[in-house]
């Protein structure tokens, strides 16, 4: 049974990618995430702020305006809790590639161009074989036009992609006025893979201390659904590989992505939850399946049930909305 797939140019053993988390801090969970099947590992991201400024200045920047907003003392971070030095996030790629033998692939986490040029290639001379630029980015300004914000993310994938000879992915948000355009863009500008979504951890409000507080929810397989449509309306339309990176919980949601055309799914939620060893599951499972269905490759599934392939196209597209809403019985 033949479970390789090709992510990014980089050749995969399987399809399952652990997705940038805490758990790739550690290099004895790093050699766990291998031993239970990964095929490669994104590494956990290097933020445009520990780029800019070093431990001293970050400490400055962290704590500026403190004075005019009450809840920024404690909204941000404390400087020891965040992932201060470039340095180091380099040191760790190298020691994480002569710990496993699979892909390492470095992530960047801003939303300038800045700093992001020069340690891309240092990322890549630390021994990555692949950069995930994770932009995430809220656009708050009432005066800022959509196409400037489409024109910052192209700008910094090409600007990037001009500095390095590794191939590089890049993540993002579901919220772009046409994203099928914004992909087709992505991939004229060399996108090597698009991941599909970054999940914006929205914040709540403390009632009792009148604060506003990050709160984090990990994630259901629900959040499947969003990533999967547009794989499937995408597929053979771009050239870059696509991820699904929202919601990959079980055997079942792998085989959605492939099917619908994905080449990698990231798994990271049920990572956190039930630890590394929840890959050697969904592996088992994922095989089980493709032996009852008689499937021998996850090439032969791949984009079966893309927009492209499936009897009814529409059914990705407002035809879906109607008929879900008329399903409904009182």
């Amino acid at each position: 049974m033949d479970l390789t797939t090709k992510y990014m140019g980089l050749n995969l053993k399987n399809p399952i990618v652990p997705s940038a988390s805490p758990l790739s801090k550690n290099l004895d969970s790093v050699k766990q995430l291998e031993d239970a099947g990964a095929a490669a590992i994104v590494c956990y991201s290097l933020f445009e702020e520990q780029i800019t400024h070093e431990a001293n200045e970050l400490d400055h920047y962290l704590a500026h305006g403190t004075h005019s907003f009450a809840e920024a003392l404690t909204y941000f971070p404390d400087v020891e809790d965040y992932n201060l030095g470039p340095e180091d996030y380099l040191r760790h790629i190298t020691r994480m590639k002569e710990s496993v033998h699979i892909p390492v692939i470095g992530s960047l986490n801003g939303v300038s161009t800045g700093g992001w040029i020069k340690y891309a290639k240092l990322i890549e001379q630390a021994g990555a074989d692949g950069i995930e630029l994770n932009v995430y980015y809220i656009p708050t300004d009432i005066n800022l036009p959509g196409y400037e914000v489409e024109n910052m993310y192209i700008d910094i994938l090409k600007a990037v992609k001009e500095s390095v000879n590794i191939p590089v992915a890049i993540k993002l948000s579901p919220y772009f006025s046409s994203f099928a355009n914004m992909a087709k863009r992505l991939d004229e500008a060399g996108a090597d893979a698009i991941v599909m979504f970054n999940r914006f951890y929205q914040p709540d409000f403390d009632l009792d201390n009148l604060e506003i507080v990050p709160h984090l929810l990990l994630s259901s397989s629900y959040e499947m659904r969003v990533p999967l449509r547009w794989i499937a309306i995408l597929y053979r339309k771009i050239h870059a590989s696509m991820a699904a990176t929202s919601g990959i919980h079980s055997a079942e949601d792998v085989i959605k992505i492939m099917m619908a055309g994905g080449d990698a799914a990231m798994m990271c939620s049920d990572l956190l939850r039930h630890g590394p060893i929840r890959i050697t599951e969904v592996l088992s499972d994922l095989m089980a399946w493709m032996q009852e269905k008689e499937y021998e490759s996850i090439s032969q599934m791949k984009g079966s049930m893309s927009q492209k392939s499936v009897a009814e196209p529409a059914a990705f597209e407002r035809a879906n909305y109607m008929k879900v809403l008329n399903s409904y019985k009182i």
